[in-house]
């Protein structure tokens, strides 16, 4: 099978570029151009193939002609952790015009809700437009500006719905529809499986940048298979029409893989996810950011070490009495060196996933909830009722209020889980 360029005489709706299409061989059609040589200082292939890896591998034919602008972030690296960037920049078969840095940055210096300057990359002298927080419109119009065709979205996402890179691959859907421009994904693992989709699904009323559409707060999903979702769901009602879309999946990825399984090096997303065990622990320990409780920013363990001042003992022992799957809570101590706390000593617990298959994320963040309600006179909400924003709905914070226990919880959000369920299993990619 011979791939068609993405730029004309296509349907509008998103398609995803096949295995053989995008690695096929001279006798079937393939794509011209060589292949670029491994770095020699690459220990082992691992078993993974990015969506970019794949790319490479078909001499950039997708991108051929094209005028590109690439949205990414350190995260952006080939298996021998050159920046995707740096690759592209340096191959004459792809235009590269532009950098687009999404919350965080670039560069992935700026702390939650920050974002970098718009400026010029010393490495390589290309633009770099700052987008965090652009949509619609406005950054359409910036899209069109930078001079792109092709907007190539190639970022390492966390499987939260409150992690901000897949909303802004969501706006960027929208951007490019509106430009009639084309998004190309390249397509990453979820470091936390993709193996099914738990906790609450966005309500409506309660979008915003931390979760724009209907989607469960671990969707158990890729940023590829996402963007089919978004392309075919919402962003027809946001744009009048869904984006010219390609994927390229990965090849070798399987639902039931974690990030270790994968071979393939860990770049922290952003500042307070070093590793692919903060990822796991974030897909429910941020919800005590909708708190005054410590989410662990300023710890060494962010997300895994969570507590507030006068937090004891009983906490650790109030979560192992629950037995939950896969995890166990050790009292802890710290003195946060930025964020809530500052310079204080809090008390808590340290979460120990020792069975990360059965771990729980999302149940295990309510539990956190429930407890230090049911524990700690200083409980309160954060007064902006972020939690509300993180949760997707109020049924958490009244839930907890009202002293429900967390099976109640769980239970009830049940309903609009089994829905988006339904919609997910349209777009999944892999087995």
């Amino acid at each position: 099978m011979t791939m068609r360029h993405s730029s004309g005489g296509r349907p509008p709706y998103a398609r995803h570029v096949t295995r053989r299409q995008v690695l096929g061989t001279a006798a079937a059609g393939a794509l011209a151009g060589p292949v670029a040589a491994p770095d020699a200082r690459a220990a082992s292939a691992p078993r993974v193939r990015t969506g970019f890896d794949r790319l490479a591998e078909s001499g950039y034919a997708l991108l051929d002609g094209d005028r590109i602008g690439v949205v990414t972030n350190p995260t952006g690296v080939t298996t021998d952790l050159r920046h995707v960037v740096d690759v592209l920049h340096a191959d004459r078969r792809v235009d590269l015009r532009a950098v687009f840095g999404p919350e965080h940055g670039f560069r992935g210096t700026a702390q939650a809700g920050g974002s970098e300057p718009t400026g010029t990359d010393p490495a390589t002298g290309l633009p770099v437009h700052d987008i965090h927080g652009k949509r619609g419109r406005e950054l359409a119009d910036l899209f069109v500006r930078a001079g792109v065709d092709t907007v190539v979205f190639d970022i390492q996402d966390v499987g939260a719905r409150f992690y901000t890179y897949v909303w802004t691959l969501y706006d960027c859907l929208i951007a490019t529809a509106l430009a009639d421009l084309r998004t190309v994904v390249l397509d990453r693992p979820n470091p936390i499986t993709g193996r099914g989709a738990h906790g609450p699904v966005l309500e409506r009323p309660f979008a915003s940048g931390v979760g724009r559409e209907l989607v469960a707060q671990a969707h158990g999903m890729t940023a590829a298979e996402l963007a089919l979702l978004f392309n075919a769901a919402y962003v027809p009602a946001a744009a009048g029409r869904p984006a010219r879309l390609d994927t390229v999946p990965m090849s070798g990825w399987r639902r039931g893989d974690l990030f270790a399984d994968t071979g393939l090096p860990w770049v922290p997303p952003s500042p307070n996810i070093p590793t692919p065990d903060t990822a796991l622990a974030y897909a429910g320990t941020c919800l005590l950011e909708g708190t005054t409780l410590s989410e662990g920013r300023g710890t060494t363990r962010p997300f895994e070490l969570v507590g507030a001042e006068g937090i004891d003992h009983r906490w650790a022992a109030a979560l192992n009495a629950l037995d939950l799957p896969g995890v166990r809570f050790r009292e802890a101590y710290a003195v946060p060196a930025f964020s809530k706390f500052q310079g204080r000593t809090i008390g808590g617990v340290q979460l120990h996933v020792h069975d990360p298959r059965a771990f729980e994320p999302v149940r295990a963040g309510i539990a956190l909830l429930v407890t230090a309600k049911q524990l700690w006179p200083g409980f309160a909400w954060r007064p902006d009722r972020w939690i509300d924003r993180l949760a997707g709905t109020a049924s958490v914070r009244t839930m907890t209020d009202a002293g429900a226990p967390v099976d109640d919880i769980v239970a009830a959000w049940q309903p609009g889980l089994e829905e988006f369920r339904a919609l997910r299993e349209e777009h999944l990619l892999y087995g």
